[in-house]
């Protein structure tokens, strides 16, 4: 029998777990839901955080798996996608995948959802830019809350959760 997959709460607890078992500093706030980047800024309280964007992708073959981050208020269509990355054509993964691999259903796609890949099979791609943003904001694996991290303190999740990622310029 499968295990039930986590309810929101339980994968927001096990987030703000993972960073206090590690000393990452972050804030957070509760909001009411917010499955896309447009409503979550409706929520935004002037926190001075850049809010990401995150997709996630599989390969044409299906082996490969990869997380998208950029900024919030950008567009990114996926064949200019395609061209950037250089990984072959890359569609949507499924809910399936999406759970399989980040723990997570559609709607609260987060970088935090690396916590739940052990194996390390999810590659993740940031836009360039995000390196001279003083502060992120992500979904906490629930996307009625939004989490704040300091650049340092995400780079040091970054480094506990050891999937590979680079960042490029991806628009």
């Amino acid at each position: 029998m499968d295990a039930q997959p986590l309810t929101a709460d339980e994968r927001r607890r096990r987030v703000f777990d993972f960073l206090d078992a590690r000393g990452i500093r972050y804030e957070w706030y509760e909001h009411p839901e917010a499955p896309t980047c447009e409503i979550a800024l409706q929520y935004c309280r002037g926190d001075g955080a850049r809010h990401c964007k995150n997709l996630f992708f599989r390969n044409h073959k299906g082996d490969r798996h990869y997380l998208v981050c950029f900024d919030a208020e950008q567009r990114l269509a996926i064949r200019d996608l395609e061209q950037r990355l250089h990984q072959g054509k890359l569609s949507f993964a499924s809910p399936e995948r999406m759970e399989r691999w980040l723990g997570l259903c559609p709607g609260s796609v987060s970088a935090f959802g690396l916590i739940n890949d052990p194996a390390h099979h999810v590659h993740v791609f940031f836009d360039i830019r995000m390196r001279d943003w003083p502060r992120y904001a992500f979904h906490p694996n629930d996307n009625r809350a939004t989490v704040l991290i300091e650049h340092d303190e995400f780079m040091r999740y970054l480094a506990a959760v050891g999937n590979s990622y680079e960042f490029i310029e991806l628009y």
